[in-house]
C-alpha cells in the first residue's frame, strides 16, 4: 500500500528536481520554475535550501556571468548568430534601485525579460520586480540597456515607523532571457508561459543584508514629537526569539500512581519557531516522535488494561500514541489511523515488576521501535520493532495526554520516574539523555517494597498455620466440652515456633510481636483480604495507643507498627507515617463521616453549641421536636442521620423523626427528606409508592428539591426522558444545582428530548452552573474541563482545576471524621490527642484544619516545641492564608508575625502592610486599624495597597486624610455598641488635628502681632532719622547749652555721632514762640 508519509512523499519530491546548474565562469543555465523555484507563495522547503547551497557554491557572488548557453537545438547551431544575454551589475549588493547594465543580441524579432525573484525563511520564488521590452529593429547586433531595478522598501531597510516589518531575505536571484515574437514571444502571455518558450536566459545572485546591517530610510516626513518618543523607546531593541526545541518533559520527578482512576495531564501547544511547527503539521500523517520513561511497577493490571501514557483527542478518543499495561504483563500500543480506525499491538516480551526500568518507544512512519532497559548502564534489556503499513494519525496539540489512570482507565500500580517526549525525533535507546535523577529515592522505594514483600509473605504463612492447626484441633476435639469452653472463654492459640531464621525476626521485631498478641483465627480466608484486615488490626492498636494520654511519647515506638501495617496494603497508616515524617512529630524530619465541618477553634459561638447525646443542645432540641416544632425535628434529624455537631450517626433514630415531621407536619423540607429515605431505603424498608405520594405533595409546596426529585424519578425509574427534562428544566429555573447538573447529563449522553447527538458544550455549561451552586459532581467536571482544555468555553487553566478539585476533596468523609475527633479531644481538654488529629487533617490542606492547629500551638507552645519538627505556628498560619476562603484572623496573625519578625523569620513591613490589608478587605475592622497604627508609626502604604483597599490617592493625599479614612471604615466595621478601639482612635485623631490647629492659629495671631508691632517702631524710627537729617541747625539749638563745645564744619553731626557711638538726633528742639 504506497504510505502518504511526509516524510516519504518529500524524498519524491527531491528526485523530481532537477540537478543543480553547473558553475564556470558564464554559468547560462538557470533552474527552471517547474522544477528547482516554482513561482507562488508558501514555497517548498526544499527550493530554498536547493538556492541556499547553490548560494554557498557559486564563486562569482553578484559580479556579470561570463558565459551564455544558447538552449537553440543542435540542427540550428550551425547559424553565425546566436541569441544570448547576460548583464552585468554595478553593485553586488541589493539596494532600493539596483543600476544593471543588459547586453545581449536578438537572431529574430524578439522580446527581452528581466525579473527579480526573491526567497526568505518561509516563502520562496516571490517576484518582486518585471520588466519587458521588445526588439524588432536591431537583430543580429549586440545592444546594451540600462535598467534600474527597484526593490521593496522591506528588503533593504531597516524598520522605523513606517516600515514596520522588514523581511529578513535569504537569496536573491535576478534573471532575464529572450524570447522569439513568433514563439510565444507576445508581451501579454504570462512570465511562466514565457520562460518556457526562451531561446537564451540567464541569471545571477545579489547579495542579501541583514535587517539589522541595513540603513534607515529617509522618509521625507518629520513626525510628531510624542510619536517619535515612543518609537525610539522600541527603536533599538533586537528580537530575539525564545530558546525552543522539541524535548518536552513530562515528569521530572517520581509520581507514586496507586492502580486508581486519577493520573496526571499535560497539554502541548503548538510551536513559537514556525519552522518547528510546518515540521510538525507535515508529520501529521506520518509521525515522527519518541517516548522515554522510568517505570517501577508493583503488579501487573488487574482489570483488562492499565493506562501509562495515552493521547484523548478532541473528541474524547484515544489516539496516537496510547501505552497500556495488560493483565499479563505486556505493553499494548494503540494508535489511530488517518482512515479512521484504530489499530493495536502487542509485545512479544513482558516487562519486569519491582525494579526500575527505562521504557523507551520510538515511531517513525509505520515502523515502532520498543525497549526496555533495565540493570547497571541499562545494559540487560529487551527490543522489538513493528512495522505497518498503515498511515497513522498524529496530532499531539488536538488534545492531551493523560499519565497514569482517569476517568478512561485506571492507572498502573506502580511510580513514574522522569518522562521526556521527543515530539519530532525517533531516537535511539543511546541517544536518548533520560538518567533517573533521584537515586537515593528510587533506591530507598525499592527497599521499602523488599521489605513489604517480606512483611506480606510472613502474615500470609503464619496466618494460614494458624488457621489449619485450628481447624486440624478442632477435627480432632469436637465433643470434647472442655476444649470448647477453653475456646469460647481462653485466650486465643498462637504460634510459637516461627519457621524464620533469627535474622529475619530480628528485622521484623514489631511484625512479630504483634502476631502473637492479635488473634487470626478470625481474619479471612483469603490470602490478599488476610494481609489487609492484619493491616487493619496493626493500624487500630497503633492509633490506640496514640489517643492515650502520653500517646505523642510513644510514636516512635509506633512508627514500627504503621509501617507493618501500610506493608500489608492498609494506607491510612501510610499518610500517618508521611504526616510524622513531614511534620517532624517526634520523628526525624526528612527534608468516617459524610462531610468536613468547618468549625474554628477561636469561635466561642460555634464551640458553644457542639453537643452529644447527653448535652443540653441536644435534649433541648429534641424536647422542642417532641412538642412539634418542624424546624427542631428536622435538625435533630440531620444531626443523627450525619453525625453532625458531636452527636454520633444513628440513622434509625434519625429516620423516625423524619416520618414524624413528614406526616404529623406539613413542612414540605421534611417531607422531600422523607420522600428521599424511602426512595433509596437508607435505615427503612424501600416503599416508592409513598415516596412518590410525599414527593408530589412536597413539589406542590413549592421546594425545589422536591421539583427536581420528579425529576430524578422520572429518569431512573420510568426512563421518561421527556418528563424528567420537564421537572429539571422547572426546577433549574427555581435556582437548583442538582437540577442544572442532571440537564447536562442528559446533553452529555445524547438523550435530551429532540436533541440529536451529544453536545458537549451545553452540558458543561450546565455543569459549571451546578458547581457554582456547589454541586460536587458539577465541580468535578468543571475541574476536568479546565485541566484538559478540550473544550472552547473551557480553556485549559491548571490553577481553576485545581481550585475546583480542591473544594471536593475538603469534602472527603474520612477526613471529616479525624476532624471531628480533634475536636472532641479538645472541648475534653486531651490536647496531645487534639494536636495530633489536628496535625494529621491540616497536612492535607484543609485550611479550618490549619487554623486550629496554629491556635492550639499558641495556646500551648511547649507542646508544639516538645513534639513538631517545625515552626508550627509560622507554618500553619502561612499555610492557611494562602488558602481561598482564608480567615480574616489568620492574615492578622501573620501580619503580626512578619511586623515583629518570628523565629528565623526577620522584620518585613511589606508583607505585614499586604496581611493587614487583605484583613481589612475581608471586613476585618483590626485590619484597617493596624494599617492606621502603621501610618501613626510612620510607615508609608503603597499606591497598590490603597487601590486594593479602593483609597483614592487623589482625593486622600497625605497621612492625616488616609488616617481620618481608615479609622472611620474601622468605626464602620466594629461590632461594639459603644466605644470601640477605632472610634476612640478616630476621636483622638480629631483632637489632635482641632488642637493643633488652635495652636497653629494663636502662634500665628502672636508672631503677626509682633511682627507688625517691630514694623511700625521701625517705620517711626526711619521716618523720624529722616527728617532730623534734612533739618538746619538754628541759634536757638545752639544756645541751649552755652557751655558746649562748637561743632567743627568738617565733621558732620551724622559723622560726630558716629564717631562718639551715640545717636545722631537725641531729642527734638522744641519750636519756640
Amino acid at each position: 500500500m504506497q504510505r502518504r508519509g511526509a516524510g516519504r512523499g518529500w524524498l519524491r519530491r527531491r528526485q523530481q528536481q532537477p540537478p543543480p546548474p553547473a558553475v564556470g565562469p558564464r554559468a547560462a543555465a538557470m533552474a527552471p520554475p517547474s522544477g528547482g523555484v516554482p513561482p507562488g507563495l508558501g514555497g517548498r522547503p526544499a527550493c530554498a535550501l536547493l538556492l541556499l547551497c547553490y548560494l554557498n557554491v557559486v564563486p562569482t557572488l553578484g559580479r556579470q556571468t561570463s558565459l551564455t548557453t544558447s538552449v537553440i537545438p543542435r540542427t540550428e547551431q550551425s547559424v553565425a548568430y546566436k541569441d544570448f544575454i547576460y548583464f552585468t551589475i554595478f553593485e553586488g549588493n541589493v539596494r532600493n534601485v539596483s543600476e544593471v547594465s543588459v547586453e545581449y543580441l536578438c537572431s529574430q524579432p524578439c522580446v527581452v525579460n528581466l525579473e527579480a525573484v526573491v526567497s526568505s525563511e518561509f516563502r520562496s520564488s516571490i517576484p518582486v520586480y518585471k520588466k519587458r521590452w521588445k526588439n524588432e529593429k536591431h537583430l543580429h547586433t549586440s545592444r546594451t540597456q540600462i535598467v534600474h531595478v527597484k526593490f521593496p522598501s522591506i528588503m533593504v531597510y531597516r524598520d522605523d515607523y513606517f516600515i514596520r516589518h522588514s523581511i529578513s531575505v535569504s537569496v536573491v536571484i535576478l534573471r532575464a532571457w529572450i524570447t522569439h515574437q513568433y514563439s510565444s514571444g507576445d508581451l501579454n502571455v504570462k512570465w511562466e508561459e514565457n520562460l518556457l518558450h526562451a531561446v537564451a536566459k540567464n541569471y545571477t545572485l545579489l547579495k542579501t543584508v541583514p535587517p539589522f546591517e541595513r540603513p534607515f530610510k529617509d522618509h521625507q516626513v518629520c513626525l510628531e514629537w510624542n510619536m517619535d518618543y515612543i518609537w525610539n523607546l522600541q527603536a533599538n531593541k533586537i528580537p530575539q526569539c525564545p530558546l525552543e526545541n522539541d524535548v518536552v518533559t513530562l515528569l521530572g520527578f517520581l509520581y507514586a500512581s496507586s492502580g486508581e482512576n486519577t493520573g496526571i495531564v499535560k497539554k502541548f501547544l503548538r510551536f513559537q519557531n514556525r519552522e518547528l511547527e510546518a515540521t510538525r503539521r507535515q508529520r501529521i500523517d506520518y509521525p515522527v516522535f519518541t517516548v522515554s520513561l522510568w517505570l517501577y511497577l508493583l503488579h501487573y493490571c488487574k482489570a483488562n488494561l492499565c493506562g501509562i501514557l495515552y493521547f484523548v483527542d478532541s473528541n474524547e478518543m484515544y489516539g496516537t500514541p496510547s501505552i497500556f499495561l495488560t493483565e499479563e504483563g505486556y505493553l499494548h500500543i494503540q494508535m489511530h489511523l488517518v482512515k479512521g480506525e484504530d489499530l493495536a499491538v502487542k509485545t512479544k516480551f513482558t516487562i519486569p515488576l519491582k525494579e526500575w526500568f527505562r521504557l523507551d518507544i520510538s515511531f517513525n512512519g509505520g515502523q515502532i521501535v520498543v525497549t526496555t532497559s533495565s540493570g547497571q548502564d541499562l545494559k540487560d534489556y529487551h527490543n522489538q520493532t513493528i512495522s505497518f503499513r498503515e498511515d497513522f494519525h498524529y496530532n499531539d496539540t488536538s488534545g492531551y495526554f493523560i499519565i497514569g489512570g482517569s476517568r478512561y482507565v485506571a492507572g498502573i500500580e506502580g511510580f513514574f520516574g522522569p518522562l521526556k517526549y521527543y515530539r519530532l525525533h525517533a531516537l535511539h535507546p543511546a541517544r536518548i539523555f533520560n538518567p533517573l535523577l533521584e537515586k537515593q529515592l528510587s533506591e530507598q522505594i525499592k527497599l521499602y517494597y523488599e521489605r513489604c514483600a517480606e512483611v506480606q509473605e510472613i502474615v500470609s504463612v503464619y496466618t494460614s498455620t494458624v488457621q489449619q492447626g485450628d481447624r486440624g484441633q478442632e477435627a480432632c476435639n469436637l465433643r470434647n466440652s472442655y476444649l470448647d469452653l477453653k475456646l469460647r472463654y481462653g485466650r486465643p492459640s498462637t504460634c510459637r515456633a516461627f519457621p524464620w531464621e533469627k535474622e529475619l525476626r530480628a528485622r521484623h521485631r514489631s511484625l512479630f510481636q504483634a502476631l502473637l498478641e492479635l488473634n487470626l483465627v478470625t481474619v479471612p480466608r483469603n490470602q490478599n483480604e488476610s494481609v489487609l484486615d492484619f493491616g487493619g488490626r496493626i493500624f487500630e492498636k497503633a492509633v490506640k495507643r496514640l489517643s492515650s494520654v502520653d500517646g505523642l511519647h510513644q510514636i516512635s515506638s509506633v512508627v514500627p507498627f504503621l509501617m507493618d501495617a501500610s506493608c500489608c496494603g492498609y494506607h491510612k497508616a501510610s499518610y500517618y507515617l508521611a504526616v510524622f515524617y513531614e511534620t517532624g512529630l517526634t520523628v526525624p524530619r526528612d527534608q468516617l463521616q459524610a462531610y468536613v465541618e468547618t468549625i474554628r477553634l477561636k469561635d466561642d459561638e460555634i464551640l458553644k453549641v457542639q453537643t452529644k447525646e447527653d448535652g443540653d443542645v441536644f435534649m433541648w432540641l429534641k424536647h422542642e421536636a417532641t412538642r412539634g416544632n418542624a424546624a427542631a425535628q428536622q435538625r435533630l434529624a440531620q444531626m443523627l442521620f450525619w453525625g453532625q455537631q458531636g452527636v454520633a450517626k444513628n440513622p434509625e433514630a434519625a429516620i423516625e423523626w423524619y416520618a414524624k415531621g413528614a406526616l404529623e407536619t406539613e413542612d414540605p423540607a421534611l417531607i422531600y427528606d422523607y420522600a428521599i429515605v424511602l426512595f433509596k431505603g437508607q435505615g427503612v424498608k424501600k416503599n416508592r409508592r409513598l415516596a412518590l405520594e410525599l414527593m408530589k405533595k412536597a413539589a406542590s409546596k413549592g421546594l425545589h428539591q422536591a421539583v427536581n426529585g420528579l425529576g430524578w424519578y422520572y429518569h431512573k425509574f420510568k426512563k421518561n426522558y421527556a418528563k424528567a427534562a420537564k421537572y429539571w428544566l422547572k426546577a433549574e429555573e427555581m435556582g437548583n444545582p442538582d437540577a442544572s447538573y442532571n440537564l447536562g447529563v442528559l446533553y452529555l449522553d445524547g438523550i435530551f428530548p429532540g436533541v440529536p447527538g451529544r453536545n458537549q458544550t451545553l452540558a458543561a455549561e450546565y455543569f459549571h452552573k451546578a458547581a457554582q451552586g456547589g454541586h460536587m459532581e458539577g465541580t468535578l467536571w468543571c475541574s476536568l474541563y479546565y485541566v484538559t482544555g478540550n473544550l472552547e468555553t473551557f480553556p485549559r487553566d491548571p490553577e481553576k482545576a485545581v481550585v475546583w478539585a480542591k473544594h471536593i476533596a475538603e469534602k472527603n468523609g474520612y477526613l471529616g471524621h479525624v476532624i471531628r475527633k480533634g475536636l472532641n479531644a479538645y472541648l475534653e481538654g486531651s490536647w496531645h490527642e487534639a494536636l495530633l488529629y489536628y496535625v494529621l487533617a491540616a497536612e492535607t490542606g484543609i485550611e479550618v484544619s490549619q487554623t486550629n492547629l496554629a491556635h492550639i500551638c499558641e495556646e500551648r507552645p511547649d507542646l508544639a516545641k516538645r513534639y513538631l519538627g517545625v515552626n508550627c505556628v509560622w507554618r500553619y498560619y502561612n499555610f492557611s492564608v494562602f488558602q481561598i476562603d482564608a480567615p480574616s484572623f489568620a492574615y492578622l496573625k501573620m501580619g503580626d508575625l512578619y511586623y515583629y519578625g518570628h523565629q528565623n523569620q526577620s522584620q518585613d513591613l511589606e508583607l505585614s502592610v499586604q496581611m493587614y490589608a487583605q484583613a481589612a478587605l475581608d471586613g476585618d475592622s483590626q485590619g484597617f486599624f493596624n494599617l492606621a497604627l502603621l501610618i501613626e508609626e510612620g510607615a508609608i502604604i503603597p499606591h497598590h495597597i490603597l487601590d486594593f483597599l479602593e483609597i483614592d490617592p487623589t482625593i486622600h493625599s497625605n497621612n492625616i486624610s488616609i488616617l481620618r479614612e481608615l479609622y472611620e471604615r474601622c468605626w464602620s466595621l466594629s461590632n461594639e455598641e459603644s466605644f470601640s478601639p477605632c472610634s476612640l482612635a478616630w476621636l483622638y485623631l480629631n483632637l489632635r488635628l482641632i488642637w493643633g490647629a488652635v495652636l497653629h492659629s494663636a502662634l500665628i495671631y502672636f508672631l503677626g502681632t509682633f511682627l507688625l508691632s517691630v514694623l511700625i517702631a521701625w517705620t517711626v524710627q526711619y521716618f523720624q532719622s529722616v527728617s532730623a537729617s534734612n533739618s538746619h541747625l538754628t541759634p536757638a539749638w545752639a544756645s541751649a547749652d552755652p557751655t558746649a563745645p562748637t561743632a567743627s564744619p568738617a565733621v558732620t553731626p551724622t559723622a560726630d555721632a558716629s564717631a562718639q557711638d551715640q545717636p545722631t538726633v537725641i531729642n527734638n528742639p522744641e519750636p519756640r514762640g
